[in-house]
């Protein structure tokens, strides 16, 4: 595929909700008021990317995490899905803001016989107060397992509450299984193999062949110092061995590129797990003729009406009753945490793609760059504003609302009317192989990563922080790669930022800002569901 450098020098100039990012990468911690109150449907992060594990290259990965800074010895119930929600990813396979296809979890929680595992205790059958009563194994993965999860796939074309429905099946039904969450090594003496023994292959797609399942814990894949960047982003914010301002970059920890060899500067990878819902399903199931871009977001729902029941079950806590109510969503990282204003962030929970719009000041104005001019701008030694001037902030709409002409923005695009914060995907790039991926992505010459698509090894936060700072508004080295020229020249100017001086209306355009944390895709597992084994409720053997 040819793409022309001059398509791409066409910036989008509109105005809407863009999902420019930010600065912690954990995508959708807690994120709104709303959400902490239901932290079983609280989405963490979403990723999107053409499958990379050798002989999936005909594939799309969608992996959506849920149930954010799961405490590995979160016992004794650990985190089990919400069997009264839905959970589903949206894809739109052309240019307007509506999903076209919708993939929807519904999960199912089951004690063992009614009860769970019941002992005889003095002439007394009683139940006992654990899941399991036993070593769990990929041999013998229900014998003492009391408490079990299930759940279902449904593939919805159009509309996703009246479009037509049909069952993701496997050779054993229509059913799967979600697997125990890392309770600990004595529990669990292999957890690998026992998770992986419920990774469905061959899964049947209705009209679109067969794709893999997975649902069950992983551990968190993102590094971020989550709790630096919310206290005033209290941590080194540039990137250098050599900054005299911190010094802290010059220590032994640090490579010759500012990046840290240890994990002392992440709050969550080796800390933290999710609950991941992975599909890998065929490319051409989810692109519709000759359009190779898809977007997609993932949301959870919940019945409209709740009536507290004044004696639960284990079955029934709560009755619930009326229209699906949408509680979480999520697309492109940290939008709601850092872009979207305090009053706003559970109407942007509750929105469609569709109405984006509404909220279109956050994007055009954001509040970020400013915010970092006030923490940085002496620390920078610079003598005026370091925010980009360049208002309404069309690089960000471009980068994040519409996609890039001539890589990720689909033919026909209008920006009158189709923009809309979802994650967009060019499916005919091909797939970087994990080893050679560059965790800056685009913006890196890695055509296969953020913002086309996100992928687990990514470092949203670092370019999120660069490109809110204006890095789009000066040369980038995407010459040979958006042309198909080798010959061209390798830096460009993509024209995003109108005819200003970038160096005055973008001057910390070009500063390596950062949050410390590193990230390497060579720590992620390659192959399907890409994000490594939990962490151990017990490290113990």
């Amino acid at each position: 595929m040819t793409i022309s450098v001059r398509t791409l020098l066409q910036g989008s100039c509109a105005s809407v909700l863009c999902l420019t990012t930010t600065l912690a990468s954990a995508s959708s911690h807690r994120e709104a008021p709303g959400i902490t109150e239901q932290p079983k449907i609280d989405a963490t992060d979403f990723y999107m990317f053409k499958s990379y594990e050798a002989g999936r290259g005909d594939y799309v990965t969608l992996i959506a995490n849920y149930q954010p800074l799961q405490a590995p010895y979160g016992g004794p119930n650990y985190f089990t899905m919400d069997p009264d929600a839905i959970y589903e990813i949206h894809v739109s396979n052309d240019a307007d803001a509506e999903e076209e296809i919708t993939f929807q979890f519904k999960f199912d929680n089951n004690l063992k016989g009614g009860t769970g595992i019941q002992l005889d205790i003095g002439g007394e059958t009683v139940g006992i107060p654990l899941r399991a009563a036993g070593q769990i194994t990929a041999s013998s993965p229900t014998a003492a397992l009391g408490e079990t999860e299930s759940y279902g796939v449904t593939m919805i074309t159009g509309d996703r509450r009246s479009g037509d429905r049909a069952e993701l099946t496997h050779s054993g039904g229509a059913t799967f299984t979600k697997p125990l969450d890392n309770v600990g090594n004595k529990t669990l003496p292999d957890y690998e193999a026992y998770a992986d023994a419920y990774i469905y292959d061959n899964v049947e797609i209705p009209g679109c062949g067969t794709g893999r399942v997975f649902a069950g814990q992983r551990e968190e894949a993102f590094a971020v110092n989550l709790g630096e960047i919310f206290d005033l982003v209290n941590l080194v914010p540039v990137q250098g061995p050599d900054n005299p301002m911190w010094p802290q970059y010059n220590d032994p920890g640090f490579n010759a590129n500012g990046i840290v060899q240890d994990r002392a500067n992440d709050d969550l990878i080796g800390k933290a797990n999710v609950t991941t819902l992975a599909l890998e399903v065929p490319i051409d199931c989810l692109t519709q003729g000759d359009e190779a871009v898809i977007g997609a977001w993932t949301t959870a729902s919940l019945p409209q009406g709740e009536l507290e029941d004044p004696s639960p079950t284990y079955e029934q806590t709560s009755l619930f009753g009326g229209a699906w109510v949408q509680q979480s969503r999520l697309s492109n990282p940290l939008v709601n945490e850092v872009v979207i204003g305090l009053a706003d962030k559970d109407l942007f929970n509750a929105a469609e793609p569709t109405i984006d719009e509404a909220l279109a000041v956050y994007v055009t104005n954001p509040t970020l760059p400013a915010l970092l001019d006030i923490l940085f701008r002496d620390a920078l030694g610079a003598s005026g504003d370091i925010a980009p001037s360049n208002f309404p902030r069309n690089d960000l709409v471009t980068a994040f609302l519409s996609g890039f002409p001539g890589v990720n923005q689909p033919a026909g695009f209008d920006t009158s009317t189709d923009l809309s914060e979802m994650l967009r995907l060019n499916t005919t790039f091909p797939a970087t192989p994990r080893d050679d991926q560059h965790t800056f992505g685009l913006l890196a010459e890695d055509l296969g990563g953020f913002p086309n698509g996100r992928r687990p090894g990514d470092d949203t936060v670092d370019l999120a922080l660069r490109v809110m700072m204006g890095r789009l508004c000066h040369n980038v080295p995407l010459g040979q790669e958006v042309s198909g020229d080798p010959s061209a020249e390798d830096s460009i100017n993509l024209g995003l930022c109108g005819d200003g001086d970038p160096d005055d209306t973008a001057p910390a355009g070009e500063v390596p800002f950062t949050d410390g944390a590193p990230l390497r895709a060579t720590e992620l597992r390659a192959s399907f569901p890409y994000l490594n084994t939990p962490i151990a409720g017990s490290p113990n053997n």
